[in-house]
């Protein structure tokens, strides 16, 4: 999909879903990987994650296209465009939108360096830095913590 069929699939969403245009730009955004879309107060423009755009994701992007657009017309009308508002809550509910952007495998997966064991209770700790075991004590229980296993090596 290129950034001109966008542009015209949420103008029409626009229309159809809040009765109200969209007169601003709709940009491709490629490394976006958390996030489906962002809508940008100061110029109102609305960027959308580039993966998205797959013929499979078609359902996904509608969704986050939506969420966009709430943001976008509760701003320009001066009522609650954050997620924390009720404006924005009744209306993304009203349209249909998707409240997160779903996972399509594009978080990066951290890797666990270390492993500590809990002496007293046994309670696992994996962790990607290493810890000063003498400082830092079991979150449990309170006892002494050992590293089990070190996978840098």
């Amino acid at each position: 999909m290129t950034e001109e069929e966008l542009q015209k699939l949420v103008e029409q969403i626009s229309l159809k879903y809040f009765g109200r245009p969209f007169v601003h730009k709709v940009k491709i955004n490629k490394r976006m990987t958390t996030t489906g879309g962002r809508y940008h107060i100061n110029d109102h423009h609305i960027e959308i994650n580039a993966h998205f755009l797959a013929p499979q994701y078609h359902d996904d992007l509608v969704g986050i296209i939506k969420h966009e657009l709430t943001h976008y017309h509760l701003h320009l009308l001066g009522m609650g465009y954050e997620h924390r508002n009720r404006d924005f809550k009744n209306l993304l509910r009203q349209v249909g939108g998707s409240r997160y952007a779903p996972d399509i495998g594009l978080r990066r997966k951290r890797k666990v360096n270390y492993l500590y064991v809990c002496e007293k209770c046994g309670m696992h700790y994996p962790r990607i830095r290493k810890i000063n075991v003498r400082r830092y004590r079991c979150g449990k229980c309170k006892g002494k913590l050992r590293l089990l296993y070190n996978y840098k090596k």
